[in-house]
Order: structure tokens, then C-alpha cells, then sequence
């Protein structure tokens, strides 16, 4: 009855415990994505965490490694180095999430190319034409899936906040 009812999760359940997952040398969960990635068990995952990207401001991680599949947290435009979320409008915030999410997927062992889902979250639906020329220029090749929801208040009230599921580069 359950895999009836969410045959995606099962899906993705499934490729992820089919794929060895990989964690950085030494054990550190620490990945600035300078580092090649050692192979872990079966069904282990890793945090990643990058200095590139702003830290979570909460209890969560950045993104999580499981098989080849990474799931990275909402990033918002903030500035990695100074906290501030980007100056002007949801197109200054919208170029600064995806460069930090870029940022978490290269900590990770992927990028921008391997992006199949995101979902994007506005604070104000009459932002989505300026959103969507900012993300047609980050995703020309094949864009991933994607959904868009007007969110009532999103974290630090920015205007856009993105989280993605990528797959990892071979």
C-alpha cells in the first residue's frame, strides 16, 4: 500500500541504497570540494559543509550524501563572508543563492550540469519573471524539474530562497 502510494520516494530510495555513497578522506565531514571522495558502506550518508556557502543557521546541514544522489538545503542570497543578504532586488538575491548553492554542490562532489529537482521559494509571486531570467541563466543545458511556491516568509526575509536534489559527477 505505502509503495503505491509514493512510488517517487521508493524510487529514489531505491537508487540511493543501490549506489555506494562517498565521504571524504579521513573520515572529516568537512568538504570544501577540494578533495576526492572515498567510497563509504552501503546506505551511509555524509553532511557537507562549506565555507563557500553560508553556514546553517540552524540544525540542519548544508547538504547530505546518500548513493549519488545530494540534497541540499533552501540556500538564501546571503553573502558567505559578510551574512548580509545581497543588496537590491530578487535578482541580486536570486544570482547570490545560486552561487552559494553552486558552492554546496561543488563541496559536494557535484554542480550546477547535475541538478535534476529544485524548488524554488518567493516571497512574492510577481518576482517569478525576474527569478526565472536569473535561474535560465544558471541551468541552460537541460534545466532539472522544477516547482515554484510563494512562501508566506522565508529565513532573514529574503525574497527567494532555492533547495535542489543533484546527482553526483562520475
Amino acid at each position: 500500500m505505502i509503495r503505491k502510494t509514493f512510488p517517487l520516494l521508493f524510487a529514489l530510495a531505491s537508487l540511493s541504497a543501490a549506489a555506494p555513497a562517498s565521504t571524504p578522506r579521513g573520515g572529516n565531514s568537512t568538504n570544501t570540494g577540494q578533495r576526492k571522495a572515498a567510497p563509504a558502506a552501503r546506505g551511509a550518508r555524509r553532511a557537507v559543509r562549506t565555507d563557500r556557502a553560508p553556514r546553517a543557521i540552524g540544525p540542519y546541514s548544508q547538504a547530505i550524501v546518500t548513493g549519488q544522489l545530494v540534497f541540499c538545503a533552501g540556500q538564501i542570497g546571503s553573502d558567505p563572508t559578510t551574512g548580509e543578504l545581497a543588496a537590491g532586488g530578487v535578482r541580486e538575491q536570486a544570482e547570490q543563492v545560486l552561487k552559494n548553492l553552486a558552492a554546496v554542490l561543488e563541496a559536494a562532489g557535484s554542480d550546477l550540469d547535475h541538478v535534476v529537482k529544485t524548488t524554488v521559494f518567493l516571497a512574492d509571486m510577481d518576482d517569478f519573471a525576474a527569478m526565472n531570467e536569473i535561474y535560465a541563466r544558471h541551468f541552460r543545458r537541460d534545466p532539472p524539474a522544477r516547482s515554484t511556491v510563494q512562501a508566506a516568509r522565508l529565513p532573514r526575509n529574503a525574497l527567494i530562497e532555492i533547495e535542489a536534489i543533484a546527482i553526483l559527477r562520475k
